[in-house]
């Protein structure tokens, strides 16, 4: 006899893809050891995406969950734009809060979860249904970074500090920026890979002994310009997804869209080093896969530290100024990241620890 279906509402921050991959982990580990699982997303990320990281079916609503920050670039956030969204977003009008309510009990949830979205903590708590904040920081926590210079972010701040801990569960996830309460902390949790090593290689035309480079500014695009000063590294093969709208290869440069054939683990995996923006989800990635990281991070952005400190303690990371990724001074320290020693082997993947500990309690 087939179980009977155990629906989970999961509203998931749109800021970037790292909220997405991070919820995908989890939702994917969860059905694994649970197929009678059906999670409803809620979300502003393409559903192609969600697509792309689970194998079971899923509901998908585009639903804007949070704010986050407006990006002008994936190292610089708009603070005036922000505030302009902040006010039109928050808080909560009971209108919305009561429709998305009503919605979840006709679908028969029986828990919500919440990367890092205050909404979903909102609704939860509207439809008497256990929630689950799941983080490795909050946006309150995030805006305090700015309070001094736009001090119209306070109420934004004490607002959304009051929502976040009215979650009936709290997980941290590594690289924790801010430790409080946590009923569970997990390590990094990443999508895990489908394909070898050598599978995507060979799928790449990327010969066994050549360098594979992979470049990555997460899900926020941006042009590069230095594709010129690549190809004076004949037996290095530079990787970018997302650097172009069709998948093309000029020499030593390989680029396609975000939306491909090629699952950004897979290539995590298969690349000797990665150089890029240090956000979440490509943090736990290369943490997984055991290769050297030549990471820039947003030096407005409080997380960046934190993460820069994981990298550094748990990880082979090479810190790049942003002014020498976009003019690819990187390029000369190459030999450098590649001889740096693999990093130790990583525990568990959270992504495990975590479904296990909300199938073991028995949430639904």
């Amino acid at each position: 006899m087939t179980p009977p279906k155990k629906h989970i509402a999961y509203f998931i921050s749109s800021h970037g893809f790292g909220h997405a991959a991070r919820a995908s982990a989890v939702m994917q580990a969860m059905t694994e050891k649970n197929p009678a699982i059906c999670f409803h997303i809620f979300t502003k990320t393409p559903k192609w995406f969600f697509q792309e990281s689970l194998s079971n079916a899923f509901a998908y609503s585009s639903t804007q969950t949070d704010i986050g920050l407006a990006q002008k670039t994936p190292f610089h956030a708009d603070l005036s734009l922000t505030i302009e969204q902040l006010d039109a977003f928050y808080p909560f009008q009971a209108r919305q809060t009561s429709e998305l309510a009503r919605q979840l009990k006709q679908k028969g949830i029986g828990l919500v979860l919440c990367d890092i979205s205050p909404l979903g903590i909102a609704v939860a708590k509207q439809a008497d249904i256990p929630s689950v904040l799941i983080e490795n920081f909050t946006w309150d926590w995030i805006y305090r970074e700015y309070e001094n210079t736009f001090p119209q972010i306070k109420k934004h701040i004490q607002y959304l500090e009051t929502l976040f801990q009215q979650a009936t569960f709290h997980i941290q996830t590594e690289p924790i920026c801010s430790r409080w309460n946590a009923d569970l902390t997990a390590m990094p949790i990443s999508r895990k890979t489908r394909s070898s090593r050598e599978a995507v290689r060979k799928k790449l035309k990327i010969n066994t002994d050549d360098k594979m480079i992979l470049i990555t500014t997460g899900g926020i695009k941006q042009k590069l310009n230095f594709h010129n000063q690549l190809t004076s590294r004949e037996q290095m093969i530079f990787v970018i997804p997302g650097g172009s709208s069709l998948f093309e290869r000029k020499g030593n440069l390989i680029q396609f869209p975000h939306h491909s054939e090629f699952f950004h683990p897979d290539l995590v995996n298969a690349a000797d080093a990665v150089i890029g923006k240090a956000g979440y989800s490509t943090i736990a990635e290369v943490y997984h896969a055991r290769i050297p990281f030549g990471f820039v991070y947003r030096p407005d952005f409080r997380e960046s530290h934190k993460l820069e400190e994981f990298i550094q303690r748990e990880m082979t990371g090479l810190h790049i100024q942003e002014k020498d990724f976009q003019d690819a001074r990187w390029i000369s320290r190459l030999e450098e990241l590649l001889a740096l020693p693999c990093p130790r082997k990583p525990e568990q993947n959270g992504a495990d620890v975590i479904a296990d500990f909300l199938l073991t309690n028995d949430f639904l």
